[in-house]
């Protein structure tokens, strides 16, 4: 059974949906954001969730008016669902205008809806229900969201770690996919809470790995079991701490900043390498080579390798071939 639906949203809370869908890479096959696809998924795996914190929400408001007053019964519940429409989740969010979305629901996510309509309504509309549901989901960190869209991804990740399986899937990486079999050993969120990484051993290349959870396709537990190996265990924990979007090992770098790139430093927080030692204008970092070349690509002269002299070619190399093309 397939339907359609017309929901009015703000135009913000429709980016930010937009925004989730295109990082957690949800493209139709001419490369657009796929809104619909994700809002089906998110709908599935985030409905329980919401309605069980929502119920929660107002039968602690009715025991609090039951115990504060001589209100009780129906009349608290009526007051507490009340308090909720009326100040924790108002119509208006403050983000502007709304604008009108067509949702195509099937399957799973049309089950739930027809859930909804039949259940959860009261005295509200479906689309003012869902947008209540957007709302919540958008007001975790992005890391916990990715959760929620992947709920099934983590919980197979999770159960391979605790059996000590092997897992095989596929990973997306510049629009191609490459299957991997892979030991599990934990799941880590960034620094900034943005997404999260499977950090693991590579079966057959024998070499660490991590993989953004987002970009994982078709995992599967596999029926083999492999051994633990405690030290990199314990290394891949220390890597999880600082910069679980790469298993590389350290090395030590030695950057110099002149007076903007030292501003530059403090507001672009994104996968920033963590500082070893300051000698003036010279910043020391024990960090993975290709994390530190991908963060001060953005700085330009403002910030200059000495040392190593593979960090600096690298980033010569870079500039060299963005000249030649300028030019």
């Amino acid at each position: 059974m397939t339907e359609k639906y017309k929901l009015y949203i703000s135009e913000d809370i429709k980016m930010r949906l937009i925004n989730d869908a295109e990082l957690f890479e949800f493209f139709k096959n001419d490369d657009t954001v796929n809104l619909n696809a994700f809002l089906k998924v998110l709908i599935v795996n985030y409905f329980e969730k919401y309605r069980l914190e929502s119920e929660a929400l107002l039968l602690n408001i009715a025991k609090d008016l039951e115990e504060i007053s001589d209100i009780s019964g129906r009349k608290a519940s009526a007051l507490a669902a009340k308090i909720v429409k009326n100040y924790i989740k108002p119509d208006d969010e403050g983000t502007g205008k709304s604008t009108a979305l067509t949702l195509t629901v099937s399957g799973q996510s049309y089950e739930i809806i027809r859930i909804i309509e039949e259940n959860m309504l009261r005295d509200s509309s479906l689309s003012g229900y869902l947008k209540d549901m957007f709302v919540s989901y958008l007001s975790i960190p992005r890391s916990r969201r990715e959760a929620v869209i992947f709920k099934d991804t983590y919980a197979e990740i999770n159960r391979a770690v605790a059996e000590n399986r092997i897992l095989s899937f596929s990973a997306t990486t510049a629009g191609s996919d490459k299957s991997f079999r892979a030991e599990p050993y934990i799941i880590a969120e960034s620094k900034e809470e943005q997404c999260s990484y499977l950090l693991c051993r590579d079966s057959d290349a024998g070499i660490p790995r991590t993989f953004r959870i987002s970009r994982l396709r078709n995992v599967f537990v596999t029926s083999d079991i492999f051994e633990p190996d405690k030290k990199l265990r314990k290394e891949l924990r220390e890597k999880a701490v600082r910069s679980p979007h790469s298993a590389a090992k350290d090395i030590h770098a030695v950057i110099r900043l002149n007076e903007y790139g030292v501003k530059k430093f403090k507001v672009v927080t994104k996968n920033r390498p963590d500082v070893s030692s300051i000698d003036g204008d010279l910043y020391h970092f024990d960090w993975p080579e290709v994390q530190l070349e991908e963060y001060f690509k953005r700085f330009g002269r403002d910030a200059v390798v000495i040392s190593p002299k593979s960090l600096k070619d690298s980033l010569r190399k870079f500039y060299s071939l963005a000249l030649r093309e300028y030019s």
